[in-house]
């Protein structure tokens, strides 16, 4: 037991806060509520959720009580961290559509029989404006301006919603309502979860402990993962998908992705630090290697390996994929541009126009130029984006 609270408090750990005093809690036998929380602001979670989600379920093998709470209130506001201007709104039907997929999602790494499940509208939305005064009397400004991502815009000039200041407040309620001893999130989170501490101690609470997870690079190479960045990768991707995003990383994340995202020993991941500096070893292989383990861990191992064999035909022996999507459209004239939009492609007529800028854009395996060019649909047409994107054109009579 000793050793496996050692690994739950140093294994992909940045931070905890108190350390001894949760040490101290977790030899003691107590059963502790254990909080994650996560807002809906798309329908599904990623790679970048699943570190948390691994060390909730380190919690959860311990015996301890895992809380997961959606925040389809909080979503609505959506989270600030990190951010250099202010998040889109999103209503609260778009919140409810995407948060119905999350129960299904957070089973692929947790046992939801054993976890508690909690929207944080359950609370909010008995809460009247006394009620909501006499929350924001329990925090200052100036202690939520200290925040690193709102101080940086202040700086800058770039607008704070007022609505963006409330959302350290909301998490911190959270805390509160579920009477939460331990809260799990990012680094990026650590501001809004030491609010939680805080508010619990004026609340005459006891106050919870803290425990940050590293961030996860997304397929950028640059920012963190995340779902508004659309530089992520679904924990219910399809493998052949999942498996080409994968291989796109660069060579300097395979490393860390391993490290992050699979369960592969300490002697095995120092194996791979030691073949990523020999010459000899091409990166490509420790890359299918990590996209097969990824695989197992969210669908089977028949699934990484035809995983595999497909990015093989595609890539290696440039041939179509075996099943290609299909999008049924009326027998007529489609201007290039409308013609991505219309087939899910792209996602507006400008991405549509950059990739075709770009050379990104084949018909029937001819490079398209024109984005203004209109394009006579024919059935069993196959368009195509860059390597990995393909659709087949079904006339719709």
């Amino acid at each position: 037991m000793n050793n496996k609270i050692k690994t739950l408090l140093t294994h992909n750990t940045e931070e905890v806060i108190i350390k001894t005093d949760l040490e101290k809690k977790l030899n003691s036998g107590k059963k502790l509520r254990i909080k994650l929380g996560c807002d809906p602001s798309r329908p599904d979670l990623h790679l970048g959720h699943s570190i948390v989600l691994r060390k909730l379920k380190e919690f959860q093998d311990l015996g301890h009580q895992v809380v997961f709470i959606i925040g389809d209130y909080t979503g609505m506001i959506g989270d600030p961290s990190g951010k250099s201007k202010t998040r889109p709104a999103l209503s609260s039907e778009e919140v409810k559509k995407n948060a119905e997929s999350y129960f299904e999602q957070v089973g692929k790494i947790l046992d939801v029989k054993k976890t508690e499940i909690r929207y944080n509208s359950e609370w909010f939305a008995k809460l009247n404006f006394e009620d909501i005064l006499k929350l924001l009397s329990k925090f200052t400004v100036a202690r939520i301006l200290e925040r690193d991502d709102f101080s940086k815009r202040l700086r800058s000039g770039i607008d704070i919603a007022a609505s963006e200041i409330m959302y350290p407040v909301m998490q911190a309620y959270d805390s509160i309502m579920i009477e939460a001893d331990v809260e799990i999130g990012g680094t990026d989170q650590k501001f809004n979860m030491l609010a939680g501490r805080d508010l619990q101690r004026k609340m005459n609470m006891p106050e919870q402990n803290v425990l940050t997870c590293p961030l996860l690079v997304g397929l950028d190479g640059k920012e963190k993962m995340s779902k508004s960045l659309d530089n992520y990768i679904s924990i219910t991707e399809k493998p052949n998908s999942m498996f080409g995003k994968i291989m796109s990383i660069s060579d300097e994340m395979i490393f860390y992705y391993f490290k992050l995202l699979t369960n592969i020993s300490e002697n095995e991941l120092q194996q791979i630090k030691i073949d990523l500096k020999d010459p000899l070893k091409n990166p490509r292989d420790l890359k299918v290697k990590l996209a097969k383990n990824i695989i197992e861990i969210y669908h089977n191992k028949k699934s990484a390996e035809k995983a595999k064999e497909e990015f093989n035909k595609i890539f290696r022996d440039k041939q179509k994929p075996s099943d290609i999507e299909s999008c049924k459209l009326q027998a007529t004239s489609y201007k290039l541009v409308n013609l991505l939009v219309e087939t899910k492609l792209s996602g507006s007529t400008s991405d549509a126009r950059r990739l075709v800028q770009q050379g990104g854009v084949k018909i029937d395996d001819v490079v398209q130029k024109d984005f203004d060019e209109n394009i006579k649909v024919k059935n069993g047409m196959i368009v195509q984006i860059g390597k990995r994107r393909f659709v087949k054109i079904i006339i719709d009579k």
